[in-house]
């Protein structure tokens, strides 16, 4: 009896005809593609999805990331980036420091500079806002995708200002969107236990809501691969389709593999390759109002990017030129890739190259 029970719960047929159909998938849904073993038929569903939707397309964007500080007063079990203010190794950049980094962009051709850091204990608002409207002011023609909704949190509680009042500011100053960082799991349990001075899951569902609220679209992102269940990772999805159900702010789902090197869970093992594609395609299938599923080849590599333009992804991210936080925990990947590199990567697997903007704007 027990035998056909595994038997029945491995059988995705009636996901498939609810995919194939464009019904929603519901939590059980979920759950059971997680626990199931057929990776290519999860593969499979998530590719009629994403063909649905992009049809043949896989995006990419030029651009340039700057981590402006790793000096943070949280100090997350699984950052290997972070810093105290006066530990060895820690570093805040000036205005002229960004700016100088900042004109690389010119050279790259550069649509997008995404720009992320630690919450410094000491940094005031006017110091963001400062940065933002220089760059700005230089580089009116250059999206700014900035500051996490950790981030933009951090700065409304050093300012005595509202969430809405902070990134109003900001929006004014010429922030554009915001990133998907530091949304992690939004399992209490898991930030309990991994990141217990961050924002709570709904605090940071609730920044993301005020800055849609706004007109500001942003990314989001999920952490995996570490301490959080099948469980814990369904129900990350289904609260960000249902703020999507209610703003449609959402761009596109990240989700980010834990890379265990150099931070307090150094003992853990990196993800495998099936839990990277299964969390790619179940992503696809269960955030049916996404647009947009990217898998960031900083974290998966290249060969795996590649594999996952099958597997529900319709964007590789960019050429991310020199990128900090994931390689401080041990990534092996460059810090950067050329556009012809990015594009032949995609070529090789049968789909077209669509260079875009921040916000999914086709670009020439």
């Amino acid at each position: 009896m027990q035998l056909l029970k595994n038997k029945l719960n491995t059988d995705l047929s009636d996901i498939r005809e609810k995919v194939v159909d464009g019904h929603r998938l519901d939590y059980e849904d979920g759950i059971r593609l997680f626990e199931s073993s057929d990776i290519l038929m999860i593969g499979s569903l998530a590719n009629i999805v994403r063909e649905r939707i992009n049809k043949n397309r896989a995006y990419y964007i030029i651009n340039r990331h700057i981590n402006y500080t790793n000096i943070c007063k949280n100090r997350c079990k699984f950052c290997a980036f972070s810093r105290n203010i006066d530990e060895e190794g820690a570093y805040q950049m000036s205005i002229k420091e960004i700016l100088d980094n900042a004109s690389q962009i010119i050279h790259d051709n550069s649509t997008e500079l995404h720009i992320v850091g630690g919450l410094h204990p000491e940094l005031g608002l006017d110091y963001y806002v400062d940065m933002i409207s220089s760059i700005h002011e230089k580089f009116p023609d250059v999206h700014l995708q900035a500051f996490t909704a950790v981030e933009i949190a951090h700065f409304a509680e050093i300012s005595g200002m509202s969430i809405y009042e902070t990134l109003k500011k900001l929006k004014d100053a010429g922030l554009g969107s915001l990133p998907g960082g530091g949304a992690e799991v939004f399992s209490t349990d898991v930030r309990k236990e991994l990141c217990p001075e961050k924002l709570s899951g709904d605090e940071w569902l609730n920044t993301m809501r005020t800055a849609h609220n706004l007109g500001m679209r942003s990314n989001t992102t999920m952490l995996y691969g570490h301490i959080e269940k099948n469980e814990d990772r369904v129900n990350h999805l289904l609260k960000l389709r249902e703020l999507q159900d209610e703003t449609g702010g959402f761009m596109s789902f990240i989700p980010l593999a834990f890379h265990p090197k150099n931070t307090d869970l150094k003992d853990f093992s990196s993800t495998a390759g099936i839990l990277d594609l299964k969390m790619l395609a179940i992503g696809r299938l269960m955030l049916d109002n996404f647009d947009h599923i990217k898998a960031f080849w900083i974290m998966l590599g290249i060969k795996l990017a590649q594999i996952s333009l099958s597997f529900g992804v319709d964007d590789i991210d960019g050429t991310v030129a020199e990128e900090k936080i994931t390689h401080s925990a041990g990534a092996e990947t460059p810090e950067a890739l050329t556009v012809d590199e990015i594009k032949s990567l995609i070529e090789e697997t049968g789909r077209e190259p669509v260079e875009r903007d921040t916000l999914y704007n086709q670009v020439n």
